[in-house]
C-alpha cells in the first residue's frame, strides 16, 4: 500500500500546522482533525492511507478513538501512528495495544516521522 493521504488529529493549531508542514513538504495530502470524535468521522468519509493521532484531547482522546477506528470493520486496515507528548513506555505499549501500528514522541524529529511513515508504505 502506497501512503499518499494522510489524517492529522490533534487539538493544537500549531501542531497541526506542524505536522502538516512537514508532510506536504514531503508531498503527502493531508487532511485536518481537531478532536477523536472528528477523526473518526473524517477517517470513515476519506479513507485516508494513514492516521497521526494525538493522545491527550478534549473528549474523545487518542487512545480511545485509535480502539474505536481499529475495531470498526469500515477503518481497521487503517494504520494510525500515535504522536504524542506522551513518551513513558507505559504510554507507548498502552497506544499499540489500542492497534497503533507505531508511536512518536514529540517535539517530532522530521525525518524519524517520514521514516516511519515510509516503513508502513
Amino acid at each position: 500500500m502506497t501512503i499518499k493521504n494522510i489524517l492529522v488529529v490533534d487539538d493544537s493549531p500549531t501542531e497541526r500546522a506542524a505536522l502538516s508542514e512537514i508532510l506536504v513538504r514531503n508531498n503527502f495530502a493531508v487532511t485536518m482533525a481537531k478532536n477523536g470524535e472528528e477523526a473518526i468521522t473524517k477517517a470513515k468519509e476519506r479513507k485516508p492511507d494513514l492516521i497521526l493521532m494525538d493522545v491527550v484531547m478534549p473528549g474523545l482522546n487518542g487512545f480511545q478513538a485509535t480502539r474505536t477506528l481499529s475495531g470498526d470493520a469500515a477503518t481497521k486496515h487503517i494504520p494510525i501512528i500515535i504522536c504524542t507528548t506522551k513518551g513513558l513506555e507505559t504510554d507507548k505499549v498502552w497506544g499499540l495495544r489500542q492497534g497503533a501500528k507505531d508511536y512518536v514522541v514529540k517535539p517530532v524529529k522530521p525525518n524519524e516521522l517520514i521514516a516511519k511513515i515510509n516503513a508502513l508504505s
